[in-house]
């Protein structure tokens, strides 16, 4: 993370350098709020640490001109200042600061603060992220419609009826929920690099195109483990990397890619598995139409402990009434009158 620190006084600016660079963060100087503002307009700087009183362009200023500025990404101020009345706080709080720190700082304080900021920055760059690499998978799947935001309401109810489970209260928390949330919609992110003879066709596949198809989650799962890589602190990653490899696998150990069985399958993949499962059977495909809630229910309970885990298959079961309404809330228009009460030779791929 580049960090812009601004102050006229040299010393200052050098132990403002030495406390941040000391921490891992690329130290840029500028001298005035006029020097930062042009430095800012690269693009590069996403934190600035700014004294209150300079000569040119002193800190409230350019905390506002910052805002005044349609920048790509949000950058966080930091004032350092001496004045640490209510009046000066509002002041600054309402010029655009998002922090403060008094002089004379401790280093160890002005890191905390810092690192405050790059957390909040980086929930910006990770929902960023994924609404993008989302939407790429979306444009290139046959599904059409609320596929997504359905299937990331149906994963936040299950993992939010988990969590109140003894079993999963230490593995799921608020956090967890909102993880799977936000991730969920990248599970078949992989599709992307399916051929379209594949991808799009309208009727069953060979086997051999199956076994292209399948190839998906490989090709998800390493790009998001790529991603990963260059954010080694992005947990979303992590989770969306779980999920797009293992969303196929089944409980008894027939899924792909890695047959795995039972627990052996990451809790993520075990609710999405359902989800998307749900949502295939109770939205129009090219191949089919869609089927009634009751008729998937039915066919989800005959497969618990078989492609689903029974304790997904319970929490499925508990929020039924949920499912139902995301179902009516997010239908595909154009699916509205395909309801029917029968059973596809496929659900998936």
């Amino acid at each position: 993370m580049r960090v812009l620190i601004v102050d006229d006084d040299e010393i200052a600016l050098e132990l403002l350098s030495e406390a941040l660079s000391g921490a891992g963060y690329e130290v840029t100087a500028a001298h005035n709020g006029r020097e930062a503002l042009e430095i800012l307009r690269t693009g590069l700087y996403r934190i600035v640490i700014s004294d209150w009183e300079m000569p040119e362009m002193n800190g409230i200023e350019l905390c506002r001109r910052i805002r005044e500025r349609s920048f790509a990404s949000y950058v966080y101020i930091i004032l350092v200042t001496s004045r640490d009345s209510t009046e000066h706080v509002v002041q600054g709080l309402d010029a655009g600061a998002d922090d403060f720190i008094s002089k004379p700082f401790h280093p160890a304080e002005l890191r905390v603060r810092v690192k405050s900021g790059v957390r909040l920055l980086s929930l910006e760059s990770r929902n960023l992220t994924i609404f993008t690499l989302a939407k790429l998978a979306e444009s290139r799947s046959p599904e059409t419609g609320a596929h997504l935001e359905r299937m990331r309401e149906y994963c936040r109810i299950l993992a939010d009826r988990l969590s109140r489970r003894a079993k999963f209260r230490d593995e799921i928390d608020a956090e967890y929920v909102n993880l799977i949330y936000l991730t969920s919609p990248l599970h078949d992110i992989g599709k992307v690099g399916i051929p379209d003879s594949v991808l799009l066709k309208a009727g069953p596949l060979t086997d051999t195109e199956f076994e292209i198809m399948k190839s998906h989650v490989r090709i998800g799962a390493d790009t998001l483990e790529a991603a990963g890589r260059l954010q080694p602190d992005a947990e979303f990653l992590r989770m969306a990397r779980e999920i797009a490899l293992t969303h196929h696998e089944r409980y008894d150990g027939s899924g792909y890619p890695q047959g795995l069985v039972g627990e052996e399958i990451p809790l993520v993949g075990r609710i999405v598995a359902l989800a998307d499962v749900y949502d295939a059977l109770t939205a129009k495909r090219v191949y089919k139409n869609a089927m009634s809630h009751d008729v998937a229910k039915s066919l989800i309970v005959d497969e618990s402990g078989v492609h689903f885990d029974p304790d997904v298959v319970d929490a499925f079961l508990e929020a039924e009434a949920d499912f139902i309404n995301v179902q009516r809330g997010f239908a595909d228009e154009e699916a509205g009158d395909y309801f029917v009460n029968m059973v596809p030779a496929e659900v998936a791929t």
